[in-house]
């Protein structure tokens, strides 16, 4: 078996389920399994690393491939949790292996992205090839909800002191393609507010479920105009969608609050906290005044990543890729990733990885082996021809 083959199994055995917000319970909850794992992995190679601490049961870990006279840092960046488990079809932590795919719950995103950077760490250690760059191994929590682990990270001078060029590269599933841009996101909440009385004898209160079908229209309307007047030239336009709605207390109650999360994708340019202002000036003057309603302060913003910086790390993991596979793609894509943080605290950052990302959180995600294989001998290459 495969050396990633054998780690991807041990990572995805492991359940590090984001709750995502969620009142969710249970042992599968938070990383900090993976962490453990990590931390014995990286002892065991010899090298030094760092836990850091973001909340209870969630560290980054961090781990250091100096080679003496390195003249570049490249950062490699994984994160460490998945998405829930709801409604799959398979067992989620079993690591099944079919037809050259691993089946399980962030087989696919990312902990194969992350087999294959750990498998062309611990390559780089072992082997010490003359010339090769300085690597940074990093594990990061909380990427899937709120990226508490990112930031953390970005906190550091992951050139170590040394000055010199830091670039970085981001798994995420991309068919081993590089994604050097993508869609930023800004999430908040809209509430009503209505005057809750007994069901029996509604007209004596204020249903504010009642009063949000009046404002949703509105919501729908400058979601659609958003994808007619704000294009990016490669990632397509900016997007607003409602993804949950929560309302009222008991059936036999008139609701005195109805609330929705609002998910709006960025283009480059574009800053989260300016798109909320823009979504409350257009609603200011369409409701109706008897609405109560507000907008909260954004509790997630996340900018797009642009390519502008990135060129010399896309051109030498290019490079890489062609050696292994013959060609690549260089592509933009809607999805956010922690590559967006790690550029806005000035390090060039691209997306890289193995699989699809169109069976990332899916009912029986998987992904190929053989793809998994062949990312690890593409990062093994960049640090050494980097």
């Amino acid at each position: 078996m495969h050396a990633t083959t054998q780690l991807l199994r041990d990572l995805v055995v492991i359940p590090s389920v984001n709750p995502m917000g969620r009142p969710l319970q249970g042992p599968e909850l938070f990383e900090h399994r993976v962490t453990d794992f990590l931390e014995k992995y990286f002892r065991a190679l010899g090298v030094r690393y760092e836990r850091q601490p973001t909340q209870p049961l969630r560290d980054n870990i961090v781990a250091y491939f100096e080679p003496p006279g390195a003249t570049r840092t490249f950062v490699f960046e994984a994160h460490q949790d998945t998405v829930p488990t709801d409604n799959m079809t398979i067992d989620p932590f079993a690591a099944r292996i079919e037809s050259g795919r691993l089946y399980g719950r962030g087989a696919c995103d990312i902990k194969g992205g992350m087999a294959a950077m750990l498998v062309a760490f611990a390559r780089l250690v072992r082997e010490r090839p003359s010339g090769a760059a300085r690597v940074v191994m990093a594990c990061a929590v909380d990427e899937e909800f709120t990226f508490l682990g990112v930031h953390r990270l970005a906190q550091d001078d992951l050139s170590g002191g040394r000055g010199h060029p830091v670039e970085a590269v981001v798994a995420e599933p991309t068919s081993l393609d590089i994604v050097n841009t993508h869609k930023g996101a800004v999430r908040w909440h809209l509430t009503t507010h209505g005057q809750s009385c007994h069901s029996s004898r509604p007209e004596l209160g204020v249903n504010a479920i009642y009063l949000m079908a009046q404002v949703l229209p509105h919501v729908a309307a400058y979601a659609e105009l958003l994808r007619t007047t704000r294009i990016d030239p490669l990632l397509g336009p900016a997007t607003l969608s409602v993804g949950r709605i929560d309302g009222g207390t008991s059936v036999n109650t008139v609701a005195d609050r109805c609330q929705i999360e609002i998910d709006r994708r960025l283009v480059p340019g574009e800053s989260g906290e300016a798109a909320v202002a823009d979504f409350a000036d257009y609603l200011r003057g369409l409701v109706p005044g008897n609405v109560r309603y507000e907008c909260s302060e954004p509790w997630l913003s996340s900018p797009a990543l642009s390519p502008e910086l990135s060129a010399d790390v896309t051109a030498r993991l290019g490079r890489a890729i062609d050696a292994v596979r013959g060609s690549h793609r260089v592509l933009g894509v809607p999805y956010g990733t922690d590559a967006s943080k790690l550029a806005l605290a000035g390090i060039p950052s691209v997306v890289f990885g193995p699989g699809d990302i169109a069976r990332a959180h899916t009912a029986d995600e998987w992904v190929p082996l053989d793809e998994v294989e062949q990312a690890s001998e593409i990062l093994y290459r960049l640090a050494v021809g980097g």
